[in-house]
This record gives C-alpha cells, sequence and structure tokens, in this order.
C-alpha cells in the first residue's frame, strides 16, 4: 500500500517536472523566434510575419469588436439552453436580439439629438458673437457655420442662402425638421425679426440661446431624477433571474421545472408576460415624464 502511494506520487512529480520543463521550453523557443524577428526587422534583411495562432487571434479579437452587445441575449439564451437540456431558452434569447438593438438604436438617436441640440447651442453663441464683431448677418452666419455642426445636413442650403441673398429664415425651418435641431426654427425667427424690422440680432440670439441652454439643463436634471425610477424598473425586471440562481443553488433544479413539466411551462409563459407588461409599463411612465 504504502509502496504504491509513493510510486503514484512520483508519477505525479515526474509529470508535474515534465510540464514544467515543457513549458520553459516552449517559453524560450518563443523568446528566442521574437528576438531573432527583431533583430532582423532592424537589420532589414528579413521581416517574418505573425504566425497562424498569431493571425487567428487577430482576426477573433476583430470579429468580438464588431459583435454589438444584443448578442449577449443570444449567447445567455445559449449557455441557460445547455444548462436546461431544452431550446426554448435559446429561443427566446434569439427574440431578444432585434429587441435590444432597437433598444441600442433609440439610446444612440437620442445621444445624436442631444448632440445636435449642443450644436446648435454653440451656433447661436457663435452667432451672436460675429454678430456684435461688427459683420453682417449672412458673413456672420457663414463664419458662425465653420466652426459648429449646428446646421447638419441642411448646411449646403442654409448657406447657399446666406450667401447668394436668399431665404435663409426658410432654410433654416428646413433645418429645425432635423432631430434634435429644434432650435434652429427660433434662430429663423430672430433672423426674420432683425432683417423685417431692423431689430438687433444679438440679442436676440442670446436670449435664444440662454432659453435653448435651460431646456437642456431641465431635461438632464429630469432625466437625472427618472434614472432612480429607471433602475429601479429594471432590478425589479432581474429578480425573477436571481431566483432561478437561488434555487439552482439550493439544489432544487428550478430549470427542469420550468422547462420540462406542464405547470412549470405555464408558470414560465404567464410570469413571461407578466414581465414584459410590467417593464414596458414602468419604462413608459418614466417615458412619458421625460416628454413632459
Amino acid at each position: 500500500m504504502t509502496a504504491t502511494v509513493g510510486s503514484g506520487e512520483v508519477a505525479v512529480s515526474g509529470a508535474m517536472a515534465c510540464a514544467g520543463v515543457a513549458a520553459w521550453l516552449l517559453a524560450e523557443r518563443n523568446a528566442e523566434v521574437k528576438r531573432a524577428r527583431v533583430l532582423c526587422a532592424e537589420d532589414g534583411a528579413l521581416e517574418v510575419g505573425p504566425s497562424a495562432w498569431e493571425r487567428a487571434f487577430v482576426e477573433a479579437r476583430r470579429l468580438w469588436g464588431r459583435l454589438t452587445p444584443e448578442w449577449w441575449s443570444l449567447a445567455a439564451g445559449l449557455l441557460v439552453a445547455v444548462l436546461g437540456a431544452s431550446v426554448l431558452p435559446l429561443l427566446a434569447g434569439a427574440a431578444g436580439v432585434p429587441l435590444l438593438r432597437r433598444v441600442r438604436w433609440a439610446r444612440g438617436r437620442r445621444r445624436e439629438r442631444e448632440r445636435r441640440g449642443d450644436a446648435v447651442i454653440a451656433l447661436c453663441g457663435a452667432l451672436a458673437g460675429e454678430v456684435r464683431a461688427g459683420r453682417q448677418p449672412g458673413e456672420a452666419l457663414l463664419r458662425a457655420a465653420a466652426d459648429s455642426d449646428g446646421l447638419g445636413e441642411a448646411q449646403g442650403l442654409v448657406l447657399s442662402a446666406a450667401r447668394f441673398g436668399g431665404d435663409v429664415p426658410g432654410a433654416l425651418v428646413v433645418a429645425a425638421g432635423e432631430p434634435g435641431a429644434e432650435g434652429l426654427s427660433g434662430l429663423a425667427a430672430c433672423w426674420r425679426v432683425a432683417v423685417d424690422r431692423g431689430a438687433g440680432l444679438a440679442t436676440g440670439l442670446d436670449r435664444l440661446e440662454g432659453a435653448l441652454r435651460a431646456e437642456r439643463d431641465q431635461r438632464a436634471d429630469l432625466r437625472s431624477q427618472l434614472a432612480g425610477a429607471r433602475s429601479t424598473a429594471v432590478m425589479l425586471a432581474g429578480l425573477p433571474l436571481l431566483g432561478l440562481l437561488l434555487g439552482t443553488a439550493l439544489g432544487a433544479d428550478p430549470l427542469h421545472v420550468i422547462l420540462h413539466t406542464g405547470p412549470g411551462l405555464g408558470c414560465l409563459l404567464v410570469g413571461a408576460v407578466l414581465e414584459a407588461v410590467g417593464l414596458w409599463w414602468a419604462l413608459r411612465i418614466v417615458r412619458g415624464a421625460e416628454a413632459v
């Protein structure tokens, strides 16, 4: 018995020693290869390209970087499908991909609207400064538009009208139709009043800039106040997943119950419907408050 145990320990120790020697030799070989590449590249004689494993790693990193966050839904569904031995989680994960994509697109559109709004505010401030400097409104608009992106895709139309004496307020109204550029309609009104009635354009632009800044700050403050409600809704939506994890940790095997039994499938269907309706209703309340 003792001899057998001793021989087993010797075998394990020998295997570990062999593994250590192999790892050391592999590291030395990689170091020598890298040193040879550097020397050859410095001498200009030969430049060895990356190995197949390095190219595969770089390609895998590039493909991973191109994956959008909504594909994590499919990965999570695949994991749960493997653990629960059912195809239903995989189908649910696949159904969540377009929903999460819509959420990501909505966030992107909101960020774009906010960026355009900031650009319009900057345009009003720059235009007011150019007018105070003594430049004519058309020339001032040309200079101010070069320093900001407030006009967006309609910049060519507006600048052409300003350069050749066209309908600048009409072009600004067209540009105000883009998301986030609603402040340009106020700029068009200021321009029309200044040209038709001889009022001070710089004064009107200052008031418009102040109003747009106040509206932006109010919207940001409201969004920060509603962030807690939105986070609470999302946290409550994730509680069923926490329950599944706790049940699995306690050895109750909840995945088998809800995926392979009739009552479990019924509870899963009813719970999913109630979960979706509750989350939609809570987020609808938050979006309604933001809109007001």
